[in-house]
């Protein structure tokens, strides 16, 4: 626990790092990159270069620094970056150079004396501990249960399929002919790659697609413009080729009562963790209504449209509506409506105050529909939702 004048110096000084803005944290990471190039096997870099890492640690500081008397409120977003943190296979010791260069930069940048720096460091200190201790806490349940490991393990390409003409969807065996951990729908893997091209490893983390079976997860990549490691697997990947993965984590799944009405709404490749739980519903026989709310571009890019339809035909009550932004001529029939998604009125089903809403999708597309759904008044408690990449808030 953090004394009285800890709190009240942090709190005091908060304002000025706030004022500093995510320079703060664009100089922490070139300082800590710099003195700790192997880092660089960690860290997305591309979330370095266009600003989203930064910008999202920078938010952290800074909530962290308004709630020190009331850690509470941090805990959901301390478990969402736990959950990436243990798939990167985050060490103790790397909170030490966090600490380390996050400190010697608000030094740097705001030089606000020793008793601060202090009070910044105790802070800093209990915040580091909170984690070390949910992640630890992680990685032995990944580890103990049917099928878990901790760290990374070997896995094989079994299968490749073209899902659109951005989408491709792999299947992964584990090397040693062993079980694989459950998972809960709506969750991811983290794939390890360093091929010879590549100049640090890169890691990144892709939604699990099928239901869970304890042989073999699927996972879908969609071919990014400038994506690193989408465009190596799209272009270079084949069946048979080896991949190390951690287990599978994260915040993000669904878990609801037989008796709760569901609705899965996506765009694009956010649809990846909701059709995991489309599964997980069908399997189930969930009795009460599921309802499929997709947005694609176009019927090229629309993924996994067959499989969705077949899935959903086994619930007792499942309705589908799509949205393509610009259909083409051979689009015909296989779309409810053109242009943006629109949920202003809610057909009657939806409207259920038990009905629990999915999302997941680009961050503009969340904001868009999540802002329709409180305007139609749904309550907070009842909208869970996904950010591929560094955690935002809708």
């Amino acid at each position: 626990m953090l004394d009285a004048q800890t709190i009240a110096t942090v709190k005091a000084s908060l304002p000025a790092v706030a004022a500093c803005g995510p320079k703060l944290t664009a100089h922490f990471y070139d300082r800590m990159l710099s003195h700790h190039p192997e880092l660089k096997n960690v860290f997305n870099i591309n979330n370095q270069r266009n600003g989203a890492q930064r910008e999202a640690l920078f938010n952290a500081i800074c909530a962290y620094g308004a709630n020190l008397e009331n850690l509470a409120a941090l805990l959901p977003a301390v478990e969402k970056i736990a959950q990436k943190h243990t798939g990167l296979n985050i060490q103790p010791e790397q909170y030490a150079i966090v600490g380390e260069h996050l400190l010697a930069s608000i030094k740097e940048l705001l030089n606000p004396g020793d008793e601060v720096l202090a009070a910044w460091g105790r802070a800093y200190g209990v915040l580091a501990q909170v984690f070390i201790q949910r992640e630890e806490a992680i990685y032995q349940d990944s580890e103990q249960q049917r099928g878990g490991w901790r760290g990374t393990r070997a896995f094989r390409i079994s299968a490749i399929e073209e899902q659109s003409s951005v989408i491709k969807s792999i299947t992964l065996t584990p090397v040693d002919g062993g079980a694989v951990a459950a998972f809960q729908p709506g969750q991811y893997l983290t794939v390890y790659l360093h091929p010879a091209s590549f100049e640090y490893q890169q890691i990144r983390q892709y939604s699990i697609t099928n239901s869970s079976n304890g042989k073999d997860y699927r996972i879908a990549v969609k071919r990014e413009a400038q994506g690193t490691v989408s465009g190596y697997l799209h272009r270079y990947a084949v069946v048979g080729d080896e991949i190390q993965l951690a287990p599978p984590h994260g915040d993000f799944f669904m878990q609801v009562t037989p008796e709760t009405p569901v609705a899965l709404i996506s765009a694009g490749v956010g649809q990846t963790p909701l059709l995991a739980m489309l599964h997980a519903l069908a399997e189930q026989q969930h009795a009460a209504p599921v309802s499929w709310l997709h947005a694609a571009e176009n019927g090229e890019q629309h993924a996994f449209s067959a499989e969705v339809t077949a899935t959903g035909g086994c619930l007792n009550d499942f309705e589908q509506q799509v949205w393509y932004r610009q259909p083409t001529e051979q689009d015909a029939g296989r779309f409810t409506a053109q242009g943006l998604m629109n949920l202003t009125t809610l057909p009657a089903r939806l409207q259920d105050v038990n009905t629990h809403f999915y999302l997941c999708g680009p961050l503009g597309f969340m904001q868009f529909a999540g802002g329709q759904l409180r305007d139609a008044g749904v309550d907070l408690a009842r909208i869970h939702y996904e950010v591929f990449g560094p955690y935002k808030v809708l």
